[in-house]
């Protein structure tokens, strides 16, 4: 059976911690794991070539893209992934348990 989270926790504002059930722990900066996002949206932006800055069309900020980028809920699907909100307004994005083990960077224990 694949390795499964057995505890999460937050050790600082901006990073995530996962202890996983083999003994690894991984941490994740919250904006490592917003710009891994794998929704359908976020993959279509990163694959579009990018393009020079119009200043005419300058994308205004909502409140909530000016704050600091968190984690505001994360919710389990089943057995093989979670569903992370951020800060941001972003909601959409399923992360699965094989994408979280590649992400971050281990810790000791």
């Amino acid at each position: 059976m694949s390795p499964q989270p057995a505890g999460l926790s937050l050790p600082s504002p901006d990073r995530l911690q996962i202890d996983w059930s083999d003994g690894m722990r991984r941490q994740y900066p919250i904006k490592q794991l917003r710009e891994a996002c794998p929704c359908a949206t976020c993959r279509e932006k990163h694959s579009q070539p990018a393009k020079p800055a119009d200043l005419r069309s300058l994308k205004i900020l909502t409140n909530e893209e000016l704050q600091p980028l968190r984690i505001v809920k994360m919710q389990p699907l089943g057995n093989y992934a979670y569903n992370i909100a951020f800060s941001d307004g972003h909601d959409t994005g399923i992360f699965t348990l094989e994408l979280l083990r590649e992400l971050g960077e281990q810790v000791a224990s």
